[in-house]
């Protein structure tokens, strides 16, 4: 894929769609960006293919019930909490 393969109006779409206000310039800039990371992709067509291991095991445990801490004892440590969750800071 060239790098020509993403132009500016897909990505004032994608931006759109994100609702992220671009402007002319940093929509060159990732124009430009998304052409080499699709260039990555192509690279990943020359990667050869090999034989997969037929005798693989998960080596994962199976889960398991364990004893854990009550609702006090997690809130024990925390900076703040509110009728009994952790209380963080305001997002927006």
């Amino acid at each position: 894929m060239s790098e020509d393969a993403v132009d500016a109006d897909a990505v004032h779409h994608v931006a759109d769609l994100a609702r992220v206000a671009l402007t002319e310039s940093e929509a060159e800039r990732f124009e430009a960006q998304f052409g080499d990371i699709l260039g990555y992709f192509d690279s990943l067509d020359e990667v050869p293919e090999i034989e997969r291991e037929s005798d693989l095991v998960n080596v994962m445990r199976p889960d398991e019930q364990r004893p854990s801490l009550n609702q006090d004892e997690a809130l024990d440590n925390a900076a703040e909490t509110e009728d009994g969750y952790f209380k963080g800071p305001r997002v927006s």
